[in-house]
This record gives structure tokens, sequence and C-alpha cells, in this order.
């Protein structure tokens, strides 16, 4: 099996020749070709050299879009902090919609004018001519409850679900048609795979997570899979709480953070979901040995069973040691010819 034909079988429910790898690089990716991440995310042939030869490297099997999560909220006009070799930030006394009035006269961006969004889709076409035959090719959205924090500010929005959950409502809403168009152009331009970053979904309780948020990814949810793609989503930090309610959504996978129990999201979620990680990423990746990762990693397989992807529980940090990384690489070549089937 090459890498698409690996990923495809285990999201369709058939047999696998070994567990896919599936880890997040990003400044990574850039210092695999000795790059400045400014230029990594501002220049969609850099993006995709360092994801090529990152892949190529360690044998990963896919190639992500994914740089940052400012691409959706500079396009909406959000003031967006750049650095040299730091990923771009928001600054909260900053956020677009300080004033929440201001939302009334947003209009969703055209993905294609020459923004941010168009870097990346150019990005999701250029990986899509260089290796999409081979290798998914995976593109990235902003999720509602990310999207929102994005341009409203996190301490407003989290705020806001108590004060004004009718404006949240409103707010999510556009988001999510923000985020239906940038995910419409990327399968366009040749993408397999969306994934969905939502981390400050979080932060948040069970029953507004429920209530609040999971309507606006099934909206989401619905109009992904009506343009043919496969599903990721990513919730960074301790989702012990909403496992059930990720599950019920249905993404095609769940990367789970290195703060959840597998064996307590495998339990909830149930045997058929398909999860990512989530071998931690500070503790083991960057700074344990290779034989803390080789096992690491077998003990998120045990946990798991069959269903279940190759990875740190969020992005491989940059200073993460090579050897590391080739341990990852050794311990999914080691399942290779089980014939593991998905349950």
């Amino acid at each position: 099996m090459n890498s698409r034909e690996r990923v495809f079988a285990l999201l369709e429910g058939r047999p696998v020749d070994r567990v896919p790898l599936m880890p997040i690089t990003m400044m990574f990716a850039a210092d695999q070709i000795g790059v400045k991440y400014s230029r990594y995310v501002s220049d969609y042939r850099v993006l995709v050299e360092g994801q090529l030869r990152t892949a190529e490297r360690f044998d990963l099997d896919f190639v992500s879009c994914i740089s940052d999560p400012a691409r959706e909220a500079g396009d909406l006009g959000a003031p967006v902090r750049f650095f040299d070799d730091q990923p771009p930030a928001f600054v909260e006394s900053e956020a677009l919609l300080t004033d929440k009035s201001k939302l009334l006269a947003l209009k969703v961006p055209d993905p294609l004018s020459g923004g941010r969004m168009l870097d990346r889709i150019n990005a999701a076409a250029l990986l899509k001519e260089k290796a999409g035959q081979q290798t998914v090719v995976e593109g990235w959205v902003e999720g509602p409850c990310a999207l929102a924090a994005d341009i409203r500010g996190i301490n407003n929005l989290m705020t806001d679900f108590y004060d004004d959950p009718a404006f949240v409502t409103d707010l999510m809403s556009f988001v999510t048609e923000v985020a239906i168009e940038f995910a419409r152009a990327q399968r366009d331009a040749g993408v397999d795979l969306m994934g969905v970053g939502d981390a400050p979904s979080s932060l948040v309780g069970k029953r507004i997570f429920e209530e609040m948020i999971v309507p606006h990814h099934r909206k989401l949810l619905a109009a992904l899979r009506s343009f043919g793609l496969k599903t990721r989503s990513h919730i960074c930090g301790n989702t012990t709480k909403i496992c059930e309610a990720r599950a019920q959504l249905d993404y095609d996978i769940h990367d789970i953070d290195s703060p959840v129990s597998l064996e307590i999201a495998r339990a909830r979620m149930g045997p058929r979901a398909i999860i990512l990680g989530n071998i931690p990423t500070v503790s083991v990746m960057e700074r344990g040995t290779p034989e803390e990762v080789r096992a690491a990693a077998e003990a998120c397989y045990r946990a798991c069973g069959s269903n279940h992807i190759i990875s740190a529980g969020c992005e491989v940090p940059r200073s993460t040691p090579i050897a590391n990384m080739d341990a990852l690489r050794e311990f999914a070549h080691s399942l290779e010819d089980a014939r593991l089937t998905p349950v």
C-alpha cells in the first residue's frame, strides 16, 4: 500500500498493512529545510517544500497545509502580528470584534481574492500536483469556536457564552460559513482530507460544547461531506469531558491530545472511532529518548486497537530530536504486514 491507499483504507473500514503515521509538523517542517517560520507561513512554495521533505524523510502518510490559525481571521480584517521565526499571533486587546456590533458588517471573504487564504489554497494545489497520487493531501480550516475566538478575542468569547449566547450563535453561524467556503476552495484545489482545528472548545464545559458549539460543527461536517472530503477533528487540550459528544459528531479522525487518557477516550468514543495520538509532545517527543518514544507509541496503539493513527498529541515541537521522529517511523514500520482490520 502507498500512503494514500493506507489512510483511505483505514477511514473506509478496510484492512491496512500497518497503522498510518500522521504527526502534525509545522515549525519542525520549516526547520527541516532551514527556513525561518515567517517564510513558511507566507510563501506556499516554502510550505510545500517543507512538507514534502519531512514526509519523505520520516515516511509520513500525509502532507498538510496547516501552518497557523490566522489565515481566515486575517482575511476578515483582524489585526495579525507576524514574527521572524514564530507563528503569527493575535492580540486580545486589538480583536476585530472588540465591538460586537461590527459583526453585522462582516462579509464572508472570497478565499481566492488574494489574501492569506489563497496562499493556503495554492499550497493545496501544489501538494496535490507533487504528491497527491501517493500521499493524502490535507487542508485545514479553523473550527467554529476557534475562528470565533480569533476575531472576538478568546477572553471575550468565554464571557459571551454566559452573557450573550444569542451573539455567540450569530458569530458562530457566520464563521462556519467562512470555514465552508474556505474548505470548498481547498477541495477544488485537490485536498482529500479536511482538518478542523477548534482548540478553544477544550476550555468550555460539556453543556456549552453540546448546546452552543456542536450544532455548528454539524453544519460544517455536512458541507465537508457534500464536498466529498474525509474529515479530521483537532482539539488541543483536555477534552475528556466532551469525548462522547465528539464521537457523536462522527468526524473520520479524532485527534486526542496528551492530557486525555486514551483508555478513557476509547471507552467513551466507542470502538469504531478512529483515534489519532496521543504521545506527549514535550515530555516524550521533545525531551524523551527514542526508546521512550517507541514505548509511548506502543502504549497508544495498545490502548486504541486497530482504529488508530500514530501521532503526537499535538504539533511535534520544532526541537524534537531527529532520532525521536525516526523512532516513530520505526514503530509504524514494525506493524507492517500485520494485516490490521479495523473494528
